[in-house]
């Protein structure tokens, strides 16, 4: 009988031994998948992307919001505050710009828009009444490279300055330092190079497929996706080249401040 007991008490502590190895080298590797997770952002190249959650909560970004504010970047406001940071790319100019701004104006609300060399060698009666109307005019670099391809100083900002002396000639002004990567694209050394030139960078947590000229989406399905994705703190980004924008953003801002919104602007990340 005995010789039973301690044969079953020995596979019992074998299971056990096993069980506290198994359990160890689980969390050890979860860990290391946190670790490289809470670096992520200042590894390697990256996209911005988002994780979007359940609706009326903002998504998480591919780095979160205290590793990015040690380079000057953001993607989300204060969540406590029930308000939201509208923003446009402007890469060319096809006609929408005219109606977006006017629907800006009716609800009196200011944007900043995210500008190209292009834009500013096309449109610059836009840029002017975009400053003339109170919004503010952010850096998109010249040529809408992806930077993230770009290491070295002198090229990067060779990108930036352009934009900044290309401005200057049309309004008369100093740019603001406010920048963001072309198709969302940035690394350690980017995010590091805007922060020794004087940038801000903003990303988003907010926007949908609206870039595409050749797919539009319907009225009905970018209601949808911005009704239910919008949330607390926002940073919309929206394209200024899309016709269904230009249709729709009257009653869109007008929908946002039937649920209780408030617009903001950038300064106040600053």
């Amino acid at each position: 009988m005995k010789p039973r007991i301690f044969k079953a008490f020995g596979w019992l502590m074998l299971f056990g031994a096993c069980y506290l190895v198994g359990a160890t080298v689980a969390e050890m590797k979860t860990m290391d998948a946190e670790t490289a997770a809470s670096k992520s952002v200042i590894t390697e190249s990256q996209d911005w992307g988002l994780g979007f959650s359940e609706k009326g909560n903002p998504p998480t970004g591919m780095a979160n919001a205290e590793e990015l504010s040690k380079y000057q970047a953001y993607y989300l406001g204060d969540t406590a505050q029930k308000k939201l940071y509208l923003t446009f790319d402007a890469g060319y100019e096809n006609g929408n710009t005219e109606p977006i701004l006017d629907a800006l104006k009716k609800h009196d609300v200011k944007a900043t828009f995210f500008v190209v060399g292009h834009y500013l060698e096309t449109a610059p009666e836009l840029v002017k009444r975009m400053i003339e109307e109170g919004h503010t005019v952010g850096n998109h670099t010249y040529h809408h490279y992806d930077m993230s391809k770009i290491s070295d100083k002198s090229s990067f900002q060779k990108e930036i300055k352009s934009v900044e002396e290309k401005y200057k000639e049309i309004t008369g002004q100093e740019m603001v330092k406010y920048y963001r990567p072309p198709q969302g694209k940035y690394s350690l050394e980017n995010l590091t190079m805007a922060k020794e030139l004087g940038y801000h960078t903003f990303f988003w947590s907010l926007a949908y497929v609206d870039w595409n000229q050749d797919a539009q989406p319907t009225h009905e399905e970018a209601f949808e996706k911005l009704m239910e994705r919008v949330h607390s703190g926002a940073i919309v980004l929206l394209h200024n080249t899309s016709s269904t924008n230009a249709e729709i953003l009257d009653e869109l801002l007008a929908k946002w401040e039937a649920e209780g919104y408030e617009f903001g602007t950038l300064d106040e990340f600053i």
